[in-house]
């Protein structure tokens, strides 16, 4: 994760970026990519949208440009994501605890 975080701010920063990525277009952006990402989808069947090359690879895209986004907002609010998808997880065992077997 640490790789992944420092490559995206290293090109975010190389090209002068930063002063623009204000918290607010950022979410807006993660919620433009998420709906790039419905597109594959729209009057189709699951199937049909993960087994069409293009729209899967649409898809691959569109996901990391959700996360791109993701990694510049969390570090823009100085949010630990690693920390906080697991303080989460731990969040939602209680909430929704597995069933018992």
């Amino acid at each position: 994760m640490d790789k992944m975080r420092q490559t995206i701010l290293n090109f975010r920063d190389e090209r002068g970026w930063k002063p623009y990525h204000n918290e607010k277009d950022l979410a807006i952006s993660i919620s433009l990519e998420a709906n790039e990402l419905l597109e594959n989808f729209q009057w189709k069947s699951s199937e049909e949208a993960v087994n069409n090359k293009d729209s899967f690879q649409n898809m691959k895209e569109e996901m990391a440009d959700i996360l791109i986004y993701l990694i510049q907002l969390a570090d823009k609010l100085e949010i630990d994501l690693e920390e906080a998808v697991l303080a989460k997880m731990e969040k939602n065992a209680i909430k929704y605890p597995a069933p018992v077997k």
